[in-house]
């Protein structure tokens, strides 16, 4: 389990080591400036997760408001076949 820790900006330069010899054994450190929160800090490879479970959440959010938007009795929907010859002439169009 992650451990959060708060240390002040100026421990990134009197005590750079330790403070990464924290964020390296995959926890996290806060960072205040003047007793107030500033920045969080990290592993890359956890900051690297993160981002890859931010995506996954959009991805999911958009397919949650397609698949809403289906219940719509407004909502056009077009064969596959149509959509992908619409995107060809688009594309040819444009001399790709």
């Amino acid at each position: 389990m992650l451990k959060a820790q708060v240390r002040p900006s100026r421990d990134l330069r009197n005590h750079y080591a330790e403070v990464m010899k924290t964020v390296d054994d995959h926890n996290y450190v806060y960072i205040t400036n003047q007793g107030r929160g500033d920045v969080v800090m990290v592993d890359q490879d956890y900051f690297a997760e993160l981002q890859q479970l931010a995506h996954q959440q959009h991805i999911y959010n958009e397919l949650q408001k397609s698949k809403a938007s289906l219940d719509d009795p407004n909502t056009v929907l077009h064969d596959a076949e149509d959509v992908f010859d619409r995107l060809e002439q688009r594309l040819t169009a444009r001399g790709l």
